[in-house]
């Protein structure tokens, strides 16, 4: 076979090769797909799920308080004494246990306690959720911007070649000064830099999705998101701010704040009740092993503490403090989440008209672009006049994909306002 075309087969197989690596590591994200995996690898969320775990061994730990407890010792004595010479060896082991039978219903109030920070935590869990759902959301909008400013971008440098194409044109002609030559030539030089730009910023916003998703290699694969700039939740009718706080996991996580502290203060106030159990007890001791002699005893116990240096008062004004904090945080929260769910919502009325708005201008930049071109390229239109409306289609190009970009992430703001968390979409 011909030397030539061994080079020319060698060459397209390793063309083919480099190809299909680049479309083998070319990943294609997908916003529902997203959602699925930051749920399971989201580092915010792992964490949120172990603090409920931890509240939930924390009352296991007070509940045990109801059991009975029970213990054993055992011992073993060796004794020598020098007249006459003699050792001698005793054995002991014993059991012992105790309930308590009354604490002035401080385990109760603590077990009511403990269960209302489980409560929290799973509202936090939520409360997490929530802000990762933003976090995720506004990575992939930006993402797409990034992609769709690199078609916006290679579009207005093509255009800008071809002004310049004609400029030069008109330019050599005689028809056109040296000053509109090199104004055309800055405008290619900027629109190849913006290009470049947007290329790079693509790797970032690349990296800020793959971390918000949650993987930890974010040289794995280039990730490509698939989707659109359509704002699904538009709200257009203003909602009952009120009626939606309620179901607020960060206002609900507050409330189960605020009954924990309150039970935190029962159980404080608990303190000063006495403490009574009934107590059981079995033991045996001899000079051989097993032991033989044995005694048991049954019985109750009460233990009350007559002067601590005043550490239960304290306990109980602290407590009292805490709860009355933890209302204020609420009613507080509350007011919070009225005024940004009202901000939000607001913000996305506005995003969305500027979107239409900007739709607008864009359409009229376009029309007048191409009119202006048709007359300055027959000499009806002055440099100066034409490069002005080429330049406002340029900014319309980029204002257009801004405010779609902004609907967006206006829409993931009013979501998590109003509480939405990774499960929203499914909804």
């Amino acid at each position: 076979m011909n030397l030539k075309y061994i080079k020319i087969i060698a060459a397209s197989v390793l063309l083919y090769s480099a190809n299909a690596a680049a479309l083998q590591a070319e990943e294609i994200a997908i916003w529902e797909n997203c959602v699925k995996e930051a749920k399971f690898q989201n580092p915010d969320l792992a964490a949120a799920r172990d603090k409920i775990d931890q509240n939930i061994a924390a009352k296991e730990v007070t509940r045990s308080a109801y059991l009975p407890q029970i213990n054993t010792n055992f011992s073993e004595s060796s004794k020598w004494q020098s007249h006459p010479a003699a050792k001698t060896i005793a054995y002991a082991y014993d059991i012992t246990g105790k309930q308590l039978l009354f604490d002035g219903f401080k385990v109760s109030y603590d077990l009511f306690t403990a269960q209302r920070n489980i409560n929290a935590a799973r509202y936090n869990y939520d409360v997490t959720s929530s802000t990762v759902r933003l976090n995720l959301r506004t990575a992939f909008a930006n993402l797409l911007n990034a992609q769709e400013l690199v078609n916006v971008a290679d579009g207005i440098l093509k255009r800008r070649q071809q002004n310049y194409a004609l400029v030069k044109l008109r330019y050599e002609g005689g028809l056109e000064h040296k000053g509109s030559l090199m104004k055309s030539e800055a405008d290619v030089a900027q629109a190849e830099y913006e290009l470049a730009q947007a290329k790079r910023d693509i790797y970032s916003s690349q990296v800020l999705l793959i971390r918000t998703i949650g993987r930890s290699n974010f040289q794995a694969t280039d990730i490509i998101a698939n989707g659109d700039f359509e704002v699904k939740d538009k709200e257009a009718v203003r909602p009952d701010f009120e009626k939606l706080a309620v179901s607020n996991p960060f206002l609900s996580q507050l409330i189960q704040k605020k009954e924990a502290a309150k039970y935190g203060y029962k159980a404080a106030n608990a303190d000063f009740f006495p403490q009574i159990y009934a107590n059981a007890a079995g033991a045996r001791s001899d000079n051989v092993w097993p032991p033989k002699t044995s005694a048991w005893t049954v019985g109750t116990s009460a233990s009350f503490s007559i002067f601590d240096g005043g550490k239960k008062f304290a306990n109980v004004a602290q407590t009292l403090a805490t709860w009355k904090q933890t209302q204020a945080d609420e009613r507080s929260g509350k007011d919070s989440i009225i005024y940004t769910m009202a901000n939000t919502w607001a913000t996305l009325q506005d995003a969305i008209a500027n979107v239409y708005v900007q739709k607008k201008y864009l359409d009229a930049a376009r029309e007048r672009a191409k009119i202006s071109e048709a007359e300055y390229s027959i000499g009806l239109l002055s440099y100066d006049n034409w490069i002005i409306i080429e330049d406002n289609y340029v900014s319309a190009k980029k204002n257009y994909l801004s405010a779609q970009t902004s609907a967006l992430i206006a829409e993931a703001n009013w979501i998590q306002a109003k509480g939405g968390t990774l499960d929203y979409d499914k909804t």
